[in-house]
């Protein structure tokens, strides 16, 4: 079961995955506010910067700062030091960077932003793990890097829908950002470990990233309703 006190539209985080701030903008628009939460990744950071994260800001959005950090401690602490500067609640980092990086990265931020350790993108399959030499089940290596993170004092950690019942299982403390959410009918695009909203929050997710389902909608604001309703009906059945 996923955590309790969050409103379902709390737990649905917008990925804001478009090319610059004018096409930035035209979406917001057309999500009119229904959002709370929205992620800002590295397309569009590096095209924009600080300035979309104060697009968002600028009309109440609370901001996931999706970077996904990954290189020697010292480097990733001075960066964690600059991303506080921009007010974004949850920052992410890869857990394959190691314990040290992470623990160093948890120091500096104290909360502000929140640390989220990323397990294995979801664009990735068993396949792709024996290729890079991981040992062990898809599974075994989302737990190893999930228990790591928890070691590290992350806030939580970024999984698939596939593997966030294991870990819920493994820990109650960390907190459970899921990408690679579909609601039936969609295409799974470049994500190989998907699943439903409805599924998603039933196996214990926090917080779901719904990109491209609700990015390319005829009417992203209904699109954003429809998988609040789905998340609301969901948690009324757990």
């Amino acid at each position: 079961m996923s955590r309790p006190g969050l409103s379902a539209a709390e737990r649905v985080i917008v990925a804001l995955d478009v090319p610059d701030l004018v096409t930035l903008e035209g979406l917001l628009d057309r999500l009119q506010g229904r959002p709370i939460f929205y992620k800002v990744g590295l397309e569009l950071f590096l095209a924009a910067g600080a300035a979309a994260v104060r697009a968002v800001q600028s009309r109440g959005g609370r901001v996931f700062l999706d970077l996904k950090l990954h290189d020697i401690p010292e480097t990733v602490a001075r960066a964690v030091a600059s991303a506080q500067s921009l007010g974004a609640e949850l920052l992410t980092l890869h857990s394959a960077g190691g314990l040290e990086m992470m623990q160093r990265a948890v120091a500096v931020a104290q909360g502000k932003p929140a640390i989220l350790g990323v397990t294995v993108l979801t664009s990735l399959s068993q396949d792709d793990l024996l290729a890079d030499g991981v040992s062990g089940t898809m599974r075994e290596a989302v737990l190893r890097r999930a228990r790591l993170a928890e070691m590290a004092g992350a806030w939580g950690i970024v999984c698939s829908p596939q593997e966030v019942a294991d870990v819920r299982a493994a820990s109650r403390g960390l907190r459970l950002v899921v990408p690679g959410v579909r609601p039936a009918g969609t295409a799974p695009g470049d994500q190989k470990r998907v699943a439903t909203p409805a599924s998603a929050i039933a196996a214990g997710a926090d917080y779901l990233v719904v990109g491209r389902p609700i990015r390319d909608a005829a009417s992203p604001a209904a699109a954003f309703a429809a998988v609040v309703a789905e998340v609301e009906a969901a948690l009324a059945a757990c």
